[in-house]
C-alpha cells in the first residue's frame, strides 16, 4: 500500500509553497521508510521550485539534504535498524551497474541516476518527492549513516553542501600542503573552508565583499583576497593549488586563472550553464592548468565525508526554521540574507 504524506509543494513558477498531501510508494524489500526530522534548504531548491533550469515537475515537493529516524526496514535491509539516524541527499537511486556506478560515483550514472525530487522513479514511474515532508521512502543504497554526536540541523546540509566541496577536495587530494581558494561565501563556501582547514590545507578565500573577512577567518580562513583589489589579486598569482568556484551564477572566472600554480585547476561545483565571457586559455596553457566541474558526490563519498565531519565536530553554520516560513527564506535566499543555510525544522509540519 501506499503511504499518505503530508509535505509542502509549489504547483508552478510563480506559486508559494503550501501543505500539500501526495503518496509514498509502498515501500520495496530493499528500502528504508524515514520519518524526516530536518531537511536543509538548498538554492538549487529555490531553482527548481521557479522552473530556473526549465525542467521542474509540478506539483514538486522540494529538498535534498533529509536528517531522519529510522522508522521501519524491508526484509533485505541489514544495514539499518528503526531508530537510527539517517541522512538522504539529492539522489535515491542509479542504474548500479554502469562504470560510473561501479567506481561509487552514482552521480555521474551513464544510464540515469534518480533525483530526490523533481524526477521520475525508474521502478513504478511515480513521481519523486523531496524532504519537505513528514516521511520519505528510499533505497538502502542511498541511505547514509549519521554519526553519534553529530548536531542532526547542523549535518543536514552536508547531505548536499558539504558533499558538493568534499568531492573535489578528495578528488584533487587536498591534504597538508595543500593550497586551496574558495570563491564565493554562501552554503557552499562556507563548507569547503571548513573541510579544506580540517584537511590540514590552507585555505584562503575570494570575495568581492570587503565586509566578509571576519566572518571568513572565523570560518576556517587563512588569507582573504578583494577579488575586485588588482593589487591582492596580483599578490597571489600562482599561488593556489585548487580554486573551489562556488558562485551560483553567470560570472568571469578569467581574473582568477593567473592565481592557479603550475597543475592547477579551478573547479566550478556551484553554476549550470554557458561562460560569459570566453575562457581565456593563454593562463591555461602556459601553465598546465585546468578549468573543471565536479557536482555533488558518490554515496560511499558521502559516507565518508559524514564520518570525517564527525570526528572532526563539522557542521554547518545555519539558520532553524518553520516549514511555514518557507517561501519568506526563498526570498532571503535571493538577497544572500542568511549564515549560511536555511534548515527546516519538520515538527513544525504538524502545527
Amino acid at each position: 500500500m501506499t503511504m499518505n504524506v503530508l509535505g509542502y509543494a509549489t504547483h508552478s513558477p510563480k506559486d508559494d509553497l503550501t501543505p500539500y498531501r501526495f503518496d509514498r510508494r509502498e515501500a520495496r524489500a530493499n528500502d528504508v521508510v524515514i520519518e524526516i526530522i530536518y531537511c536543509g534548504v538548498c538554492h538549487s531548491d529555490l531553482h527548481q521550485a521557479r522552473n530556473d533550469w526549465g525542467n521542474s515537475i509540478y506539483p514538486m515537493v522540494p529538498g535534498h539534504e533529509i536528517i531522519g529516524r529510522v522508522i521501519s526496514v524491508g526484509p533485505n535491509v541489514t544495514r539499518f535498524k528503526a531508530g537510527a539516524h539517517v541522512g538522504v541527499g539529492c539522489m535515491v537511486d542509479s542504474c548500479q551497474h554502469c562504470a560510473a556506478c561501479e567506481q561509487g560515483l552514482e552521480q555521474y550514472c551513464e544510464v540515469r541516476h534518480t533525483l530526490t525530487y523533481n524526477d521520475i522513479d525508474c521502478h513504478d514511474r511515480m513521481p519523486t518527492f523531496g524532504g519537505y515532508s513528514e516521511k520519505i521512502v528510499v533505497s538502502d543504497k542511498f541511505v547514509v549513516k549519521i554519526p553519534d554526536g553529530l548536531d542532526l540541523a547542523g549535518a543536514a546540509p552536508l547531505l548536499c553542501a558539504g558533499i558538493t566541496t568534499w568531492s573535489p577536495l578528495r578528488h584533487w587530494k587536498v591534504g597538508k600542503g595543500s593550497k586551496v581558494a574558495v570563491i564565493g561565501l554562501g552554503g557552499l563556501g562556507h563548507m569547503a573552508l571548513k573541510l579544506t582547514k580540517a584537511l590540514g590545507a590552507e585555505a584562503s578565500l575570494f570575495t568581492r565583499s570587503p565586509g566578509k573577512e571576519q566572518d571568513a577567518r572565523h570560518l576556517g580562513a587563512d588569507r582573504v583576497v578583494l577579488s575586485t583589489d588588482g593589487g591582492q589579486m596580483a599578490a597571489v598569482k600562482g599561488r593556489f593549488d585548487l580554486i573551489i568556484d562556488t558562485v551560483p551564477y553567470i560570472h568571469d572566472v578569467n581574473p582568477y586563472l593567473p592565481t592557479l600554480s603550475l597543475n592547477g585547476t579551478l573547479v566550478l561545483v556551484g553554476y549550470l550553464g554557458g561562460l560569459d565571457p570566453l575562457l581565456n586559455t593563454i593562463p591555461l596553457i602556459m601553465g598546465r592548468k585546468s578549468v573543471a566541474g565536479s557536482v555533488i558526490g558518490g554515496i560511499t563519498e558521502t559516507q565518508e565525508m559524514l564520518d570525517f565531519c564527525g570526528e572532526h565536530g563539522i557542521t554547518s553554520d545555519i539558520e532553524v526554521i518553520k516549514i511555514q516560513e518557507i517561501n519568506e527564506a526563498y526570498e532571503r535566499m535571493l538577497k544572500s540574507d542568511v549564515k549560511y543555510r536555511f534548515v527546516i525544522d519538520m515538527a513544525s509540519l504538524k502545527g
